[in-house]
């Protein structure tokens, strides 16, 4: 019974991680074009923008690769899971698919308010990620503790863009309603959304990849350490 646990905690917390990276990822993609064309000469931002995307993609790979080498496919989780997914919902009342990006960037109260959700998004994950680090069952778990170590080690520069816009630009650091808002999100995944999937044995397994259908992965530049 304790391994059974062990591995439906393990099982369900590394296809967490797989599916918030991946969103992550694509979803940066999108910021990126509309920085592109609305500040094609602000190299610096376009720069930590596309290292943030880098690395997400990156910790997205180390996960692939830690079920790849279990020899078995994530569980499907979709969207409910995803904290940046969550927190945009209730910022800007629509989903992140529903976003209209350019439209945002061109905003600036808009560009604003994203770089906040961002920001407080990345530094709730680095704040989790050291829970995790402590985990009596991740620290048995020795590739997913050095993934969780790189993804530490990352976490730091991918809310500095977006903070560095709002100091640079004089807009204000977030209110406590906007880290109340973060705060429930989390709590609502933590102690809501993870128990009822731990214990749903109907929760069924990805038959694909969700990078499957973009340009062949760059395997070579996933750390050694996955």
């Amino acid at each position: 019974m304790i391994d059974w646990f062990r591995r439906r905690y393990l099982d369900l917390l590394g296809s967490i991680y797989l599916y918030n990276e991946h969103r992550g990822y694509t979803s940066i993609d999108r910021v990126l074009e509309a920085v592109r064309a609305r500040s094609p000469d602000d190299h610096a931002l376009i720069a930590a923008i596309e290292k943030h995307r880098a690395d997400e993609r990156k910790h997205y790979l180390m996960f692939r690769r830690w079920f790849e080498r279990q020899g078995r496919m994530p569980l499907k989780v979709d969207r409910t899971c995803g904290h940046i997914d969550r927190f945009v919902e209730i910022m800007f009342r629509r989903t992140i698919d529903a976003l209209d990006t350019r439209a945002i960037i061109a905003d600036d109260a808009q560009f604003e308010k994203l770089c906040r959700v961002i920001a407080l998004t990345e530094r709730r994950g680095h704040r989790q990620v050291d829970v995790l680090l402590n985990h009596p069952i991740v620290r048995r778990d020795q590739r997913l503790m050095r993934i969780f170590g790189i993804i530490r080690r990352d976490e730091p520069s991918h809310w500095a863009p977006y903070e560095g816009w709002l100091k640079a630009n004089g807009r204000r650091d977030p209110r406590w309603w906007e880290r109340a808002v973060d705060a429930f999100v989390h709590s609502e995944l933590l102690l809501v959304k993870l128990p009822m999937l731990f214990l749903n044995p109907w929760v069924a397994r990805r038959s694909d990849w969700a990078d499957a259908a973009e340009p062949l992965r760059q395997a070579s530049a996933v750390p050694h350490a996955a």
